[in-house]
């Protein structure tokens, strides 16, 4: 029986936008699709870590449209706006309290040291710890504090974990990218300032970040408040738009490296059958 190619999804941040990654899973999986490998950051890291627990993108969307403002629980700090603890108590709960040795879907999740100004790749430990240090929105969400390292948000660095994906040992990679392509409008508060800087700084470093010859999902979504957890029907909407819309070019990614690695595979058999009949 020939081996498939392992299939990596990367999953992008971009606050409630990210909502658009279930619409996709959604689609992905009524194609009869599933990803070997999950990478996420921020958002990404959420709806990676719950799928990978077992959770159905349509339970996700049950779950998802049922939020609201409550679960951010404000906490005025030097370090961060929201502490965080109820979003925690939630990922906690939908990921069965599992270390990401146990998830059905092996899961890497992305934060950056603030010390060290490095990418952190988390594997290991409870899911739900790892998800909290990558969601930790710089002034919004207070930073995860992990021995010496102070860890925010994985996005700053990577906004599509791509490469993370890859090197988990994906041969083919899709990556979603919720992140801003609008027209901003002024922001009315604090968090609202820094979120929109930080999606002009997410475009310019996804230019870099992304490398060619991966499908590139980009669910077209736009948030007054980046940050809301209203019309979340309409962006999951928009992520099944995306994947519709990708959807042939998938499955011809798939089909050529499903070819490629047969006849990879293929040649590898022959040449040491040639090689043992010769000894």
């Amino acid at each position: 029986m020939k081996e498939k190619p392992k299939f990596g999804l990367a999953l992008g941040s971009g606050a409630s936008r990210g909502f658009a990654h279930i619409g996709v899973l959604q689609v992905l999986e009524e194609n009869g699709i599933k990803p070997d490998y999950i990478a996420g950051s921020s958002i990404g890291a959420i709806i990676g870590a719950i799928y990978a627990a077992g959770v159905t993108p349509k339970m996700m969307e049950g779950i998802s449209e049922n939020l609201n403002s409550s679960l951010y629980d404000v906490g005025f700090s030097r370090r961060g706006f929201i502490r965080g603890k109820r979003v925690v108590e939630l990922i906690k709960l939908l990921t069965k309290d599992q270390e990401f040795k146990d998830l059905d879907i092996p899961l890497a999740v992305t934060a950056v040291d603030l010390i060290t100004c490095e990418r952190v790749i988390i594997q290991e430990g409870k899911v739900y710890e790892g998800v909290r240090a990558s969601i930790s929105i710089p002034g919004v969400f207070q930073p995860v504090l992990d021995g010496d390292r102070v860890l925010i948000d994985g996005g700053i660095l990577e906004r599509v974990p791509v490469n993370v994906v890859r090197e988990m040992g994906a041969e083919i990679v899709i990556g979603v990218d919720v992140s801003f392509r609008g027209l901003h409008r002024a922001p009315e508060n604090f968090i609202e300032t820094i979120i929109q800087t930080m999606d002009v700084m997410g475009l310019e470093i996804s230019k870099h970040t992304i490398p060619s010859g991966d499908i590139i999902i980009h669910p077209d979504v736009e948030l007054a408040n980046p940050l809301s957890l209203e019309n979340i029907d309409i962006i999951i909407e928009a992520g099944r738009s995306a994947a519709h819309a990708a959807m042939d070019d998938l499955r011809t990614l798939l089909k050529k490296a499903d070819t490629k690695k047969y006849s990879d595979k293929n040649y590898e058999e022959t040449m040491q059958k040639n090689r043992e009949s010769t000894a």
